[in-house]
This record gives C-alpha cells, structure tokens and sequence, in this order.
C-alpha cells in the first residue's frame, strides 16, 4: 500500500510580504510534478496559534498520513533547516525522523534545534504532541524554508 503523504504551507503575515517561501515551494513542486502519488497539500495555512494546528489536525485525522511535513518560512536562513524539536511550556518535544540520516545525503539542508518562537515553532509542537496522544502510525516533520526558493534545486 501507498504511503501518504501531508505537505503543509503557511500563508503570508507581513505587509511586505508577496508570498510564503514554504507555499512558494510547494506550488513549485506541484507544478513540476514532483511530488509522489499519494500526497496531499494543505496550502496557505493562517499564521495563527490557533487556526494552523486546527486545521492540519483535521486534516491528520480525515487522511490519517503516514508522514507530515509541515514547511514555514525562515526570513533570516539560507538554507533549508530541519527542525528537531518543537517547544511548548518548558516542554520539549523530538521528532521520531532519524534526521542527520535524512540530511546526510542533501544539499543545503541542515538540522536545527530552533523552531523560532512563533507560530511554526507551535504547529510543529502541537502536532508532534498530538501524535504522541494518539494511536497513529505518522511522522511528522517541521522544514523552514528561506525567504528564496530560487537556491533550493529541485
């Protein structure tokens, strides 16, 4: 059986803003068709503590994924970074996804334990806790995309 696949993107939340990197490149692979059978987008999520984990939880329960990433965008990074980790409360939560495997063979891509203090640093949290509430076979993945996309070869 196909393995499922949930790709989500933030939609922009600054006036300066023309669009999301992280929505930027999913259009980019959807386009290009490279992504796999099997995979499902949940574009331009609100930036929004409530309404982002709402939303793609609904989403993780109606399609039941095996794997999640979730994709941001990181103004100040320049490459694609991998987080480890969201945090929550003084609470810490670790994706099960071997990571410095998943890198090793990348380019411009590196692990970070630093979701940011914002609304991607909270979706992934909430995810990953709900997933470690919940009997489910998912994964799940938090990416920050910079600001360009036109660096990141696809």
């Amino acid at each position: 059986m196909a393995r499922k696949i949930l790709l989500t993107s933030f939609d922009v939340w600054m006036p300066h803003q023309v669009s999301n990197s992280s929505d930027d490149l999913l259009a980019e692979m959807l386009s290009q068709k490279r992504l796999p059978d099997h995979t499902y987008c949940l574009r331009k999520l609100p930036v929004d503590f409530e309404q982002a984990p709402a939303q793609v939880i609904s989403t993780i329960n109606l399609l039941q994924p095996d794997v999640i990433v979730c994709c941001g965008m990181a103004e100040s990074r320049t490459v694609l970074t991998v987080e480890s980790n969201g945090c929550y409360g003084g609470e810490t939560l670790k994706t099960t996804i071997n990571l410095a495997k998943l890198v090793k063979p990348l380019m411009a891509t590196q692990v970070s334990d630093d979701a940011g203090q914002f609304v991607c640093n909270f979706l992934y949290y909430s995810i990953l806790k709900y997933l470690g509430q919940n009997p489910m076979n998912s994964r799940c993945l938090f990416v920050h995309v910079p600001r360009s996309i036109q660096a990141i070869k696809l």
